[in-house]
């Protein structure tokens, strides 16, 4: 009866019509009945089986999806003069492309902050702009980000760290918050409100949108690591697998 469920789940999950060479499962495509009955007399051990299936499948095609995207590397721009968080000569180079208002960017910064703390000074994070229309103040932040690293790399990153710790509070005060977080950074705010009209700072969003785009990247976070893909808020530990393989190479 488990061999028969499992074998009802696959076929579920699969939903394939191929040739069975074994007698059960010949059995089962020419009297379809014995199946729906197993399934009718065991709703639970099958939705378990189904369960269990599908994240086997799942996992799989993760497998394969990562393999494909280690074979498939992208080549992002790196702009040195750029804000840059981490050492410059960095064996790995993470590139985040990111939303200041996006929730599930704030869990990309958290696993970010993760990897940094794990892997110190072999990682480096460049931090490239992706403001989605769904949220209004993600442009305006990124444009103060980047007039801000006119100024200063590191009140950048500060800026940066203190938009996704503070993120409600963001969308809640909007500019008045960004002008907070500015003076708190120690960035000079005149300066800051005259360059983020510049096409310094607005060419540079524009370039990194297009960027994510040409890979992809249509929601947010996204991030490349050393060229492979990784699209979502995923753990840290995601991250570091990858870091670890690539650390191999």
């Amino acid at each position: 009866m488990k061999r028969l469920l499992g074998l009802a789940a696959i076929m579920f999950v699969t939903s394939l019509n191929i040739g069975c060479s074994s007698y059960l499962e010949k059995t089962i495509k020419n009297n379809p009945e014995i199946l729906f009955g197993a399934i009718k007399e065991h709703p639970k051990a099958f939705l378990d089986t189904v369960n269990e299936a599908v994240e086997l499948a799942k996992a799989e095609m993760s497998k394969q999806a990562m393999e494909d995207e280690f074979k498939n590397r992208k080549e992002p721009a790196i702009d040195e003069s750029r804000a840059i968080f981490g050492p410059k000569d960095a064996k790995i180079t993470i590139v985040e492309y990111s939303d200041f208002q996006c929730p599930f960017c704030t869990r990309g910064f958290e696993a970010m902050k993760e990897v940094r703390e794990k892997f110190g000074n072999k990682v480096r994070i460049v931090y490239k702009h992706l403001p989605l229309d769904i949220h209004p103040e993600a442009l305006p932040a990124a444009q103060y980000f980047e007039a801000i690293a006119l100024q200063d790399h590191e009140k950048a990153e500060k800026f940066h760290d203190m938009i996704f710790e503070n993120q409600q509070e963001l969308g809640a005060k909007k500019e008045k918050f960004l002008d907070e977080a500015a003076k708190k950074v120690g960035a000079d705010l005149a300066k800051v409100k005259k360059d983020i009209k510049s096409d310094a700072v607005n060419d540079r969003i524009k370039s990194d949108m297009e960027e994510a785009q040409k890979f992809g990247f249509n929601g947010t976070p996204g991030f490349l690591v050393n060229g492979v893909s990784v699209r979502g808020a995923l753990p840290a530990e995601h991250f570091a697998s990858i870091i670890e393989r690539l650390e191999k190479e």
